[in-house]
């Protein structure tokens, strides 16, 4: 059947979602349209789709038993010189999202992966543009800041034209499976699936 590739990741919800992209794009970053604003759980792997049905019932079982935690975002950081990125930092909710990628990539589960760098949850605004655009965004973001509840994660196929489509979203504590949930304001994400219950 041959393999995909997947990635877990919680949302940053709309009018935030939607004006990180357009800024992520306005810096010049090429990735800004296929890749909708997000705090990774799972990065970028690739599996055998034959193993979807197991991947997918293994979230929403760790969806089921975990609650809503707040989240910020607040000023900027970058991983440069070790990685050419620039990001807005996450001040709360980092803990919350540390144990859910631990639950999803728990090395008995479908999905045992190993991180290249250690765990640092944040939501990129440039990645691998010219040093002038990575510092034009360290410094225009400096100042921002948004908060929400965090309710869910969702579950994203990366297709050939390296778009990230929405598959999932697995909502938190509900032990009802996944709910569709409109796609980010713009980004050309498919619309999910729904989840039988667990």
């Amino acid at each position: 059947m041959g393999t995909v590739t997947i990635g877990v990741s919680i949302a940053v919800p709309e009018p935030h979602g939607s004006l990180l992209q357009e800024r992520r794009a306005g810096f010049g970053d090429p990735a800004a349209h296929g890749i909708p604003t997000h705090v990774t759980l799972l990065p970028p792997t690739e599996v055998a789709q034959e193993r979807l049905p197991e991947i997918e019932a293994h979230l929403a079982a760790i969806a089921a038993v975990s609650d809503p935690f707040a989240m910020r975002l607040e000023g900027t950081g970058t991983f440069r010189p070790l990685s050419p990125v620039v990001f807005v930092k996450l001040v709360d909710g980092a803990s919350g999202c540390d144990r859910l990628q631990q639950r999803i990539r728990d090395e008995a589960g479908p999905v045992p992966r190993e991180l290249q760098f250690p765990y640092h949850p944040h939501v990129t605004v440039a990645h691998g543009i010219p040093d002038e655009a990575m510092d034009r965004a360290f410094e225009e973001l400096s100042g921002y800041a948004a908060g929400w509840i965090c309710r869910s994660f969702a579950l994203y196929e990366q297709g050939a034209d390296q778009v990230w489509r929405k598959l999932y979203d697995y909502e938190f504590g509900s032990g009802r499976g996944v709910t569709a949930v409109p796609a980010q304001g713009g980004s050309p994400v498919d619309a999910p699936t729904t989840y039988p219950a667990v």
